[in-house]
Order: structure tokens, then C-alpha cells, then sequence
């Protein structure tokens, strides 16, 4: 299993263990309840999920630029919904 994958199932995981829902995981990691996940927010998440020091700025960067589809250098609830679901589709 890769890096990739590795860090897919850490995140998986984490949703499915510590909330009923992946709207109840972004409302918890919204901390500035903003209605968006920035890069900040999104490593606190990685770090909960077990993901290391060092790659928790690189994966944040690039959940962001997969996901976020406003153009805001964050990610709103739909898209954190539309990128729980490919993950789950692709575990």
C-alpha cells in the first residue's frame, strides 16, 4: 500500500470513528465557524488522523487544490462531502 493510500484510509478512518457523519467532522474541525476547511483547520484534521508533521502541509495543499472548486484556498461542506465520498468509494 503507498503513501496515498496509507494516508486515505488514516482519514477514513477517523471519520468514521469519531463522528456519525462527515457534516459532523467538518463542523467540528470548522473551528472560525466559517462554513470552510482552511489549510490550518484541514492539518488539525490530518493530525488527528494520525498523519505525520511532515506531510500534513503537503496533503492539506493538495486536498485543497482537488477539492476546492469555489477558489477560495479552503473547502465548504459540499466539497469536503464530495471528497469523504470519493475516498470511501476509492478504500
Amino acid at each position: 500500500m503507498g503513501t496515498k493510500e496509507k494516508i486515505l484510509e488514516k482519514i477514513h478512518g477517523l471519520i468514521n470513528d469519531k463522528f456519525q457523519t462527515p457534516t459532523e467532522a467538518f463542523q467540528f474541525y470548522d473551528k472560525d465557524k466559517d462554513g470552510s476547511l482552511n489549510k490550518d483547520e484541514l492539518k488539525d484534521l490530518l493530525k488527528n488522523a494520525d498523519i505525520s508533521s511532515f506531510l500534513r502541509g503537503i496533503v492539506a495543499n493538495e486536498l485543497i487544490k482537488g477539492y476546492d472548486k469555489s477558489g477560495d484556498e479552503a473547502i465548504n461542506l459540499e466539497e469536503f462531502k464530495i471528497a469523504i465520498s470519493e475516498l470511501e468509494r476509492d478504500l
